[in-house]
């Protein structure tokens, strides 16, 4: 974690470096990039989603199948794991 004093260190740097005048530009910068990264984040764990559910859906389908196919066999599933 970094403390007070290394913070203070920091700021100081890029006050240096970029010099005072600059620094609002940098953190409007700085924070619309953050901003893009999140909204780009929140796509990506949507489209993950749509593509999983489809796959989750098969593997019910698949689950309520051979579930059936037992009973028709007459095989008895109790205490058989099925996820």
């Amino acid at each position: 974690m970094i403390g007070s004093t290394e913070m203070i260190l920091i700021f100081g740097v890029i006050v240096l470096l970029f010099g005072a005048n600059k620094l609002p530009e940098l953190a409007r910068s700085m924070g619309k990039a953050s901003g893009e990264f999140k909204r780009a984040q929140r796509e990506t764990e949507l489209e993950m989603r749509k593509l999983d559910e489809p796959i989750r859906q098969e593997a019910e389908s698949i689950s309520q199948n051979m579930q059936k196919l037992a009973k028709d066999l007459d095989t008895r599933t109790e205490g058989k794991v099925h996820e």
